[in-house]
């Protein structure tokens, strides 16, 4: 592709450039002869502006990148990049933070604005950019719109605003001059294409980019001549390259220049020149391409003021840098600040006594800017960052000193909440400080403090301390709440101080402080100081030490057992570590055999030879061994003992010590004392004989199986066997002494036991005897039991005789007495009967009541069976009809009711419609309010329009409805305004019934008028559907539409979703008001509330979301910083575990509550209202029709979109708003709560839609599976919606229904609404109804021309700008209406056959009702008897007096009248008449003796029930809406209180300070004298008031004047134009209107049809000329 720079710059002058393609060949440009045409220079010049665009731009972003030191989009990207303001927010913090600081920056990372797109907040950052510019001082001529940068509408008036910025900013020093790019900057071809097809569609005339010097220098200056002048003068200098002129030049006071330094006027005259030159050249490569005739501006080849001002402010910074930089070197901290504090560099914030601080600063930033590679002096910006941080640094010191002054004075006081609180202070710069341990800081710290030579702690000092104490307390409180990570975190850390932390020990210290902490809070302390800490870590230490010495010591008692040496073991048993108890070196033996026997013991149970003794074994070891030393010394004294004793022969010491436990005999018997000794001293004796060895030593075996060696001469043992040792054979043994014993006591025991057993001897005997007793008796019975049956049989038969014999004997007696027993048998029968029948009558006069319910239930059956047959009988018989005929009398209740129901329709509607034109009236007088707390518009304004909302308007509205009646209006007596009147009647009630021209007319309407057409007229005519039969009608009407509307406005089937159809937005917000808002409540108030109630519930999906609040919650609990990355990306923030398992939990929470949400509305298809159903089922048949290969998924889609998204998603959303929770007076629903609804409707309505996720949602796929049985359950709720009744059968009407009912339909509606709707249908009729017999046509031209409000409310033409014109229009008439085209009574028109099927039904009620028969022919046939007659008149005389009380809107046509006064024969007549009329129609069939007739009529009995249940229903709900609706009046009119109230104050304010009555024309002084302002257009131009005059060039706006003249009138203008001098037109400008158009957003208007303006800088000019703002 070509580059498009030299194909610009050619133009149309014919010039013979050359340029090169990327390829790098030679491309001749235009040759010299070659003439273009005119298509083709026109084409070139737009070429040629946009290319000249893309060059501002490209200047626009260097300049930016220049001062943000941040990469922008790219040129073709730029306008784009801009939208959000976020580059343009940043650009005001450049240069002026104070205003826009980094934190007002809304999406600063821009992170939103790539995820979702722009962000209604976005504006906030361009209106930041307009108030940092509003700040410096830059002239708003420049300033472009919120919406020309947001909306894009105007982008180059953007990049016109940067481009003037910049030069400010030079002007004042603070930022780089921005380049002149073009020509040399390249573009392709397709982007100058595109750029220019942009600049197309924006529509726009382009800012002159050359003339910003001199606009700058106009709206800025005081003397434009002068300053002109000396600029001039100044270039003119600097082309003669004389320094000594050019300076004395620019001190002209003229020229407006500061800062000028004569030393640098060489620096000036060369920098100046250079700028110049390169001016010039820009310019002449800029006049080549463009056309010549184009007018110039003179500074496109001059420096402007603001540029020579730039220029002096660029090298008088230079210089001040430059002695900064020899200050530095030199080491002079004065100098420095002298240097810094140049006017030049403008540094803010200097102060002299910080001198020393920046000198400190200068030189680390220098260093630092060297270490980094980086050459050159310090610039300008980073000067004043490193001001700022020396500021800062002092500041903080001094605060510092301070704060450390104050927390010394808290501690000598004793205060430890004031302590605390001045440690917290952030100025003493301590680590953290925690409250819950003021105590422990203020006792610590005050021991530091008088141990401190000075009395005063240090920052360091205090800084060390506080971490310390600080860790203490962490390690205090996570004690308590048994942290113990939290405490060997605190305990290791180098910040806690402690020594001698061994990390194998972490338990052991953490249940030892655990016990310390305990008992120092039982004795009464709060908290276990650092040096508790310490000793407890130290004691800890050295039980451990203690413990691994005793460990290598049970080693070596183990390894001496082993080795079987008794030496090795006694020593190894004494070491002092093994801190064992009880060791004597005597019984050194036995320790070494017990020990190795209890360690074998327990190598053979663990199955484990290697096993060793513990040291609590061995232990025990010890105790056991010492125990059986014990118990065998004294074993063995007691067998000595028992020895002595025998030998000295003495029976009670001998029996003494055999009874001795140490001995352990068994089986010794007192009584057996002297055979014991008798017996052991002849053993001994025996033993004696034999000889004795006379060895001093016995040998015991003593328990466990181990030997004791005992001395009998020194009476001492152990376990080592002596020397030489032989056993003394003398001595009696314990083996020896216990078989003696045992011998004896068995003797003994034998011979006790006979003499103890006589007793029991003599008792076997007698057992003996009775078991031989026992024996005989049971053979006898025996044999007994053998002959039971002869005994009975011998018994039976003389029973038998002796019964038979007196049976014998009372027979033949009877017989003898027959006659008396026949006459007793026949009175006892009597008198049995009697009694029974007067016991049954006392019992049915005892259950009276109970016999009458039986009999009323009886009866009822009897009568439900008639009624079922009446309801469900094909042809219902005429007994059953004449039952319940009675049923069609309207009796006094019945009246009543339908009064009372109509005087309710008619308050209801009338408070909607005052509370609809409150509420509107309510919300301009916001807007107007809003505009005069802005100083738009004027107090009287305001005050007019409140005057609307009094309430002595409304009595005056009132009253002159009133008078109405009066005065020849609508409703006037007279003979043409009845029949205007009868006519809007037949009209309206023709729109009511047919609802196709509604529909049609709805259609032909814009959207917008459309929507309030529907608010205003339809819902008026129809009642807002206060009763059944017109909520039956405007159901057909959204029927129609909706019908009509996919038939003729629906392409695909997926615009319904995509779109915003008229009709389903008609009925979602028509069910979603009172009428459904209580659906809407029952279904989803307990769910939502159940929600909103569970503070714990905290759902969130966003992985980035839920890990910042992890590290939040982490460094809270720690009290540290986290070291993880606190700007994630959700990928990153999934890595994490933690952040998976809290997702997790979150997709459970909403997977639950989602769950009762659906289950909520899955099981409420019968609360849905009716007609949303109803609606939903015609969207859902309609689509199928007009698109039939649709399937049944997408059908229910849509079905969904309508009953889910569109009438329960916003309730979901946002409950508070939609009325289905109640919230208190200021209360409101937190973000958690927002947020948790937001997410449970976003997945009700990925269920409804079976919609997944995927893409950016992708980590939420774990639930696309519950998605899909989720839209399952929707899938048949909405095939169960769309499963409803048709409207003639759920409401029982049809086209018969308005002939029978008792009241005609009445709407109430003004006369405005009825003008409006006159004036649409004769506007729209041959739309709405295109054949011209359509009987609208004839109802249109009985009404003739629209007439005008005065006509139709009685008073005389008044003027159109009569302001009680309005209140005129709202005036309320009532329509009763009636069908033109079926008019019954009527004697001279035809009756056709509704009529005269009406007419012979209600004749047929009178008649079967009093005269009996099967049929309707017998009846008819069979002549009235006089008492039938008698019957029926008294019950007509009834109904006429009756009917005499009925009012007029209630009473029956002339003809029903006439009939009524018929007697029964000649209504018979009459019904023979009809029904030959029927007949012959086709209606009835004789042959079925009119059994059609019957049907009807049964019908008509229940269709009447029906109907008085729905009247009683909907009274209930009239009163309720009325009193809702009382309650939102009431509410208006406390907010017009409150608004009289506001405007009354600000009367009263301004009268306070004199200016009530000044009007915006009137000026200061004493004469208010008529202003009018003159300017041409090319001045408007230049100010961007005036966007282009159609027809006429730029150059001859010179030609042009405007006149702006304020009239007598408030706020209105009259603007003259002028051409030439001609006066050309006039133009009244309404300023109200110019204000309206601004709160629209309107930005451009036309005058006189030619000029198109900017309507904010219009305003802003009358407000500046002529209002003073």
């Amino acid at each position: 592709m070509l580059l498009a720079k030299s194909s610009v710059l050619t133009g149309g002058c014919g010039a013979s450039l050359d340029f090169t393609d990327p390829s790098g060949e030679t491309v001749p440009a235009v040759l010299d002869n070659e003439r273009l045409t005119a298509e083709e220079m026109d084409e070139r010049r737009r070429q040629n502006v946009a290319y000249e665009y893309l060059c501002h731009l490209e200047e626009a972003k260097r300049w930016m990148e220049a001062c943000l030191n941040e990469e922008l989009p790219s040129t073709t990207e730029l306008e784009e990049g801009l939208r959000n303001g976020v580059y343009l927010a940043k650009l005001g913090n450049f240069f002026s933070p104070k205003v826009v600081s980094v934190k007002k920056i809304y999406d600063r990372e821009q992170t939103r604005y790539k995820a979702t797109g722009l962000h209604f907040r976005h504006t906030d950052n361009v209106i930041q950019w307009l108030n940092a510019m509003a700040e410096i001082g830059l002239p708003k001529i420049f300033y472009p719109e919120t919406t020309d940068i947001y909306d894009r509408k105007n982008m180059p008036r953007c990049i016109y605003c940067i481009h003037a910025l910049s030069l400010y900013l030079f002007k004042l020093g603070l930022a780089p001059q921005i380049q002149d790019l073009y020509g040399k900057v390249d573009f392709t071809e397709e982007e100058i294409s595109n750029m220019r097809l942009e600049l197309e569609k924006y529509g726009i005339q382009m800012p002159a980019f050359s003339k910003i010097g001199g606009i700058l220098a106009n709206e800025l200056s005081v003397d434009e001549a002068a300053l002109h002048a000396a600029v001039i003068a100044i270039n003119e200098a600097i082309d003669r390259q004389v320094p000594a002129d050019t300076l004395m030049a620019m001190k002209n006071p003229n020229a407006m220049l500061i800062n000028l330094d004569d030393q640098l006027e060489s620096t000036y005259q060369n920098t100046l020149y250079k700028a110049k030159q390169d001016k010039m050249t820009n310019a002449k490569n800029r006049i080549a391409s463009e056309n010549s005739e184009r007018e110039r501006d003179v500074y496109e080849e001059l420096l402007t003021q603001a540029e020579i001002q730039g220029n002096i402010n660029k090298v008088n910074t230079h210089a001040a840098i430059s002695k900064i930089d020899l200050a530095l070197e030199g080491g002079d901290a004065l100098a420095l600040y002298e240097a810094l504090a140049t006017p030049a560099l403008g540094l803010r914030g200097l102060l002299r006594e910080n001198c020393d601080w920046y000198f400190k600063q200068f030189l680390s930033d220098r260093q630092q800017k060297q270490e980094a590679g980086v050459t050159g002096l310090l610039q300008k910006e980073e000067l004043q960052l490193g001001v700022d941080a020396a500021n800062r640094a002092a500041q903080q010191y001094q605060q510092r000193l301070a704060a450390v002054a104050r927390i010394n004075s808290a501690i000598r006081i004793g205060d430890a909440e004031k302590t605390v609180a001045e440690m917290m202070n952030p100025d003493a710069q301590l680590p953290e400080v925690y409250t819950f341990a003021a105590d422990l800081y203020q006792r610590e710290l005050a021991t530091l403090q008088q141990q401190s030579p000075e009395g005063n702690l240090t920052h360091p000092e205090l800084s060390v301390a506080v971490e310390m104490l600080s860790s203490v307390a962490l390690i205090n409180r996570a004690l308590d709440s048994g942290d113990v990570n939290t405490v060997w975190k605190q305990l290791s850390s180098p910040v806690t101080g402690l020594t001698n932390i061994e990390d194998e020990n972490f338990q052991r210290y953490i249940d030892d402080l655990m016990k310390l902490k305990a008992q120092t809070c039982a004795e009464g302390n709060e908290f276990i100081t650092w040096n508790d800490i310490q000793s407890c870590i130290d004691r800890v230490n050295m039980v451990v030490h203690e413990e691994h010495e005793r460990i290598l010591a049970i080693g070596l008692i183990n390894e001496a057992l082993d080795e079987g040496d008794t030496r090795k073991t006694i020593q190894a048993l004494q070491i002092p570590a093994a801190k064992l108890e009880g060791v004597t070196p005597k019984v050194a033996q036995h320790y070494q055999d017990t020990l190795l026997r209890a360690k074998r013991e327990k190598a053979q149970d663990t199955q484990d030879e290697t096993a060793v003794l513990w040291l609590d074994e061995i232990q025990e070891g010890i105790h056991r061994a010492n125990k059986d030393t014990e118990e065998s010394e004294r074993f063995s004294l007691g067998i000595l003992a028992i020895n002595e004793a025998v030998g000295h022969g003495d029976v009670s010491q001998t029996l003494s010590a055999l009874r001795s436990m140490d001995v352990g005999l068994y089986g010794v018997t007192p009584e057996c004392a002297e055979t014991y000794q008798r017996e052991l001293s002849e053993f001994k004796r025996r033993k004696m004989v034999a000889g004795g060895n006379g060895s001093e030593w016995v040998k015991h075996w003593v328990r466990g199986g181990y030997h004791y060696y005992h001395n009998l001469r020194t009476k001492e043992g152990g376990w080592d066997e002596p020397a030489e040792f032989v056993q003394n054979d003398t001595q009696l043994s314990r083996e020896e002494i216990q078989s003696t014993i045992s011998g004896v006591t068995a003797a003994y025991n034998r011979e006790q036991l006979w003499l103890a057993s006589e007793n029991l001897i003599t008792k076997l005997q007698a057992c003996c005897r009775g078991y031989l007793v026992r024996q005989e008796f049971n053979s006898r019975m025996n044999f007994l039991k053998k002959q039971v049956p002869a005994i009975t049989c011998i018994q039976s038969q003389w029973r038998g005789y002796k019964q038979r014999r007196a049976y014998q004997i009372r027979l033949d007696y009877l017989q003898s007495q027959k006659d008396q027993v026949v006459k007793i048998q026949s009175m006892t029968r009597m008198y049995q009967a009697r009694r029974r029948y007067r016991d049954r009558l006392q019992y049915f006069r005892n259950h009276i009541n109970d016999v009458i319910k039986i009999q009323a239930f009886i009866r009822a059956n009897k009568a439900r069976e008639d009624y079922k047959t009446l309801i469900n009988a094909e042809n219902p018989p005429m007994a059953v009809v004449r039952k319940f005929v009675h049923l069609l009398d309207q009796s006094d209740q019945d009246f009543q009711e339908e009064l009372e129901l109509m005087k309710l329709r008619e308050e209801v509607v009338t408070l909607i419609r005052s509370n609809q034109q409150l509420e509107n009236d309510l919300n301009l007088m916001d807007i107007k309010i809003g505009l005069l707390v802005k100083n738009k518009i004027t107090l009287q304004d305001v005050v007019s329009h409140s005057k609307k909302l009094t309430k002595k308007n409304k009595e005056q509205l009132s009253d002159m409805m009133m008078l109405n009646k009066q005065r020849g209006g609508l409703k006037a007596l007279s003979k043409e305004k009845r029949e205007k009147l009868e006519a809007y009647q037949h009209l309206f009630y023709l729109l009511q019934t047919n609802p196709t021209y509604l529909a049609k007319l709805i259609f032909q309407m814009p959207q917008n008028k459309s929507t309030k057409f529907m608010d205003s007229v339809i819902f008026t005519l129809y009642n807002y559907a206060s009763n059944q039969r017109e909520e039956y009608l405007l159901l057909r009407l959204f029927q129609t539409a909706l019908q009509e509307e996919i038939k003729s406005k629906v392409d695909q089937i997926h615009e319904i979703v995509t779109g915003n159809p008229t009709v389903i937005k008609m009925v979602v917000s028509f069910n979603r008001g009172a009428r459904g808002q209580n659906a809407l409540r029952q279904i989803l108030a307990p769910v939502v509330k159940e929600i909103i109630d569970d503070k714990s519930l905290n759902i969130k999906t966003d992985p980035v979301d839920i890990y910042k609040s992890w590290v939040n919650q982490m460094e809270s609990q720690t009290g540290e910083a986290s070291k993880l990355p606190y700007d994630v990306t959700p990928e990153q923030a999934l890595n994490h575990e933690e952040v998976r398992k809290r997702l997790d939990i979150s997709i459970r929470n909403m997977r639950t509550v989602t769950d009762k949400f659906l289950s909520a509305i899955v099981i409420s298809v019968d609360k849905i209202p009716y007609g949303m159903r109803f609606i939903a089922k015609v969207l859902k048949d309609s689509l199928h029709e007009k698109f039939p290969d649709a399937g049944e998924d997408e059908l229910l889609k849509i079905v969904g979109n309508l009953l889910y998204y569109r009438y329960m998603n916003p309730a979901i959303v946002a409950p508070d708003a939609f009325d289905i929770i109640d919230l208190s007076a200021g209360g409101q629903l937190t973000t958690d709560q927002r947020r948790n609804l937001g997410s449970i409707a976003k997945m009700l309505q990925h269920a409804a839609s079976n919609k997944m996720f995927m893409g950016d949602n992708a980590h939420l796929s774990i639930i696309n599976e519950y998605l899909l049985q989720s839209y399952q359950k929707f899938r048949r709720f909405f095939q169960s919606a769309c499963e409803v009744p048709e409207l003639q059968d759920k409401f029982n009407i049809d086209e018969y229904s308005d002939l029978v009912t008792l009241t005609k339909p009445v709407i109430y509606i003004s006369i405005g609404e009825i003008i409006n709707t006159h004036t649409l249908l004769l506007d729209h009729q041959d739309a709405i109804a295109p054949e011209h017999n359509d009987p609208i046509h004839e109802l249109l031209d009985d009404l003739g021309e629209v007439p005008t409000i005065e006509s139709l409310i009685g008073e005389g033409s008044g003027n159109v700008n009569d302001p009680n014109r309005e209140m005129l229009a709202k005036t309320e008439v009532s329509l009763t209406l009636t069908n033109k085209f079926d008019v019954p009574g009527d004697e001279n028109a035809e009756m056709d056959v509704r009529t005269i099927l009406l007419n012979t039904k209600r004749l047929i009620v009178d008649v079967i009702r009093f005269q009996p028969g099967e049929t309707l022919t017998e009846i008819l046939g069979t002549p009235a008897t006089s008492e039938q007659e008698a019957e029926h008149q008294r019950a007509m005389q009834k109904r006429a007096i009756r009917d005499a009380k009925t009012p007029d809107k209630m009473k029956k046509s002339v003809s029903v009248k006439e009939d009524g006064n018929l007697n029964l024969q000649g209504k018979k007549d009459k019904i023979k008449t009809g029904l030959k009329k029927l007949t012959e129609l086709g209606t009835v069939n004789a042959k079925s003796k009119y059994q059609e007739l019957i049907n009807d009529i049964a019908k008509d009995i229940r269709n009447q029930r029906r109907y008085r249940q729905r009247r009683k229903a909907e009274l209930v709900k009239l009163q309720q809406t009325y009193s809702a609706l009382n309650s939102k009046a009431t509410f208006y009119g406390e907010q017009v209180d409150y608004y009289k109230s506001y405007i009354k104050t600000c009367l009263d304010n301004l009268a306070s300070k004199g200016k009530v009555s000044k009007k915006p024309r009137e000026m200061k002084g004493k004469n208010s004298k008529k202003i009018s302002l003159k300017y041409t257009a090319a001045r408007l131009h230049e100010k961007g008031v005036l966007l282009e005059i159609e027809d006429l060039q730029s150059n001859q706006f010179k030609n042009v004047i405007f006149e702006i003249s304020p009239t007598e009138e408030v706020g209105d203008f009259e603007i003259k134009a002028k051409f030439m001098g001609v006066q050309m037109e006039t133009f009244m400008l309404h300023y109200q209107d110019l204000l309206q158009l601004q709160y629209e957003g309107v930005a451009v208007m036309k005058l006189f049809d030619r000029a198109k303006v900017n309507v904010n800088l219009l305003i802003f000019l009358l407000n500046k000329k002529f209002y003073g703002k």
